[in-house]
């Protein structure tokens, strides 16, 4: 899986803030969550994106209008098909990782979608 030292790393300091995983790699039509925790009350979908170099731009500018769309829809799926209704708390945040997956600076952006 591309990404996925990243997205184990993302998950470790997750876990290491405090929060809780409710799902990893959560697929639905159209989409995928990479992470989904909860961080006290609040649901946190979390998009992990790792960049080597920023020749085609930074970690952070890969997540593009479209990206975003489809995150939110998933988001709503993932709410009401595991909670039954889509009027939870939640945020969507953004982990980068710079430059190597194992090592790179890791930058986490809370509500970075907003």
């Amino acid at each position: 899986m591309k990404g996925a030292h990243a997205e184990d790393r993302a998950l470790a300091h997750l876990l290491a803030a405090g929060h809780t995983l409710l799902a990893r790699n959560y697929r639905v039509p159209g989409g995928e969550l990479d992470l989904v925790t909860l961080d006290g009350p609040v649901t946190v979908f979390t998009e992990v994106r790792q960049r080597r170099g920023v020749a085609h731009g930074s970690a952070l500018e890969s997540v593009t209008p479209r990206k975003v769309a489809l995150l939110r829809r998933a988001a709503l799926t993932y709410l009401t098909r595991e909670h039954g209704r889509d009027d939870l708390p939640c945020r969507f945040d953004v982990i980068v990782v710079q430059g190597d997956e194992r090592s790179g600076p890791l930058t986490h952006l809370q509500n970075a979608l907003d």
